[in-house]
């Protein structure tokens, strides 16, 4: 399946519109990464863990938005997006969204 950020896909056209596609994931923080990223911040730079974690998150969410365009017979995603937010005390949800399309080469 094709996806982007942008509103068309190059050498193809959008046949129709199947909907909007969305794939969330959430996250908690563990003890283990508290203490290490409390420690970090006694000495600056990039909390690693942190970071796989949003790695792992960002995937997750993006095949969960995938597989909700094929369930509406999509063959494309345009305009896909990331969002985050913080939906409980130490817990973030990471969320992919896009229009789900059907296209044909021009």
């Amino acid at each position: 399946m094709d996806i982007a950020t942008t509103e068309t896909l190059p050498g193809r056209r959008i046949t129709a519109i199947k909907g909007v596609a969305v794939g969330s994931t959430v996250r908690t923080k563990n003890i283990g990464k508290d203490i290490g990223a409390g420690l970090k911040s006694l000495v600056g730079g990039e909390l690693k863990s942190y970071s796989d974690m949003l790695v792992e998150a960002r995937a997750e969410a993006l095949s969960r938005m995938e597989e909700q365009a094929v369930e509406l017979g999509a063959d494309a995603l345009v305009n896909l997006r990331f969002m985050t937010s913080a939906v409980a005390s130490g817990a973030s949800e990471i969320l992919a969204y896009g229009t789900a399309v059907t296209t044909e080469p021009l």
